[in-house]
Order: C-alpha cells, then structure tokens, then sequence
C-alpha cells in the first residue's frame, strides 16, 4: 500500500505542537490539514532529492488526498516528516504578525518580540543544520561507492 499524505501529516503532528493546525484539525477535519501541510510536504521531496529509488508524488485533488507511488521506508518517512518540520518552523519565523511576546507566570517579566524571533530563527537555523547532516548520512549511506570513482 502506497503512503499517503495523511500519514505523512501524522508524523508530522508528532514533531509538532502548534494550535494552529491543532484548530485546523478540529473545526476543517484531517483534508483540510492535509491540503495545508502540502505545501511543506511537496518541498520536503524537492530538498530530499538523494532519495533512492526517487519520490513519486501525486498531488491531492479536491476529493482525495495526495500519495506516494510507492510504500515509503521508515527512514525516509522519518526524514521527510524532519524535513516538514523545517518549513514549518520557515513558515513561524516569516509570520511577522505571529512576533508574540509572552509573559512568565513566576516573575511577569515580558519579553520583546525581537527576542522571541531570535530564539525561533535560531532553531529554524538549527533545524536547517540537522535536515542537512541528516540527507548527509542517508546520502553516504546509499551511495553507490563502486562506480563512485568512475564518476570524476
């Protein structure tokens, strides 16, 4: 059986703790979640380009949810599902109306929203590092080292 776009999207909510597409979930239902992670997902295929065999996706329609050719390993579930998170936290860091600054409850001390962006682009970045070594090894892995040598 082929993987779908809503098990990709449960791996997904796993990594993720957002209200957002927690409140999507609960007033739109699973369709509405899925066509507003596609996007993420579609783009996880573009960077992870070192796939073997290569990623064969059909998009969503308006009645049916999108899926891949095949039955996806669960390494590279796992990698795609790390790869989404990657745009999610692009998507959170760009959101310049979503700069909120927050109040601790034990001391009231609020903290401006550069220091908040900060933090998130931080992480975002460290993400971006993480997705990298992790196409890195997945690379490495499934190379073909015999006619490696041939190729230079």
């Amino acid at each position: 059986m082929a993987t779908t776009l809503s098990d990709m999207v449960d791996l997904l909510m796993t990594k993720v703790n957002d209200y957002r597409l927690t409140a999507i979930f609960a007033t739109s239902g699973s369709h509405a979640l899925s066509q507003y992670t596609e996007p993420w997902l579609m783009s996880s295929i573009v960077e992870f380009d070192v796939c073997t065999p290569p990623l064969v996706y059909t998009e969503s329609t308006t009645t049916a949810d999108g899926y891949f050719s095949d039955d996806l390993t669960l390494e590279n579930k796992m990698i795609l599902a790390e790869i989404m998170v990657k745009y999610w936290l692009q998507k959170t860091v760009q959101d310049v109306l979503q700069m909120n600054t927050f109040v601790q409850d034990h001391d009231y001390k609020t903290h401006s929203s550069a220091q908040n962006l900060e933090s998130k682009r931080q992480y975002y970045n460290m993400k971006c590092e993480e997705v990298s070594q992790m196409l890195v090894r997945y690379e490495y892995k499934y190379n073909d080292w015999t006619t490696w040598k041939a190729t230079f």
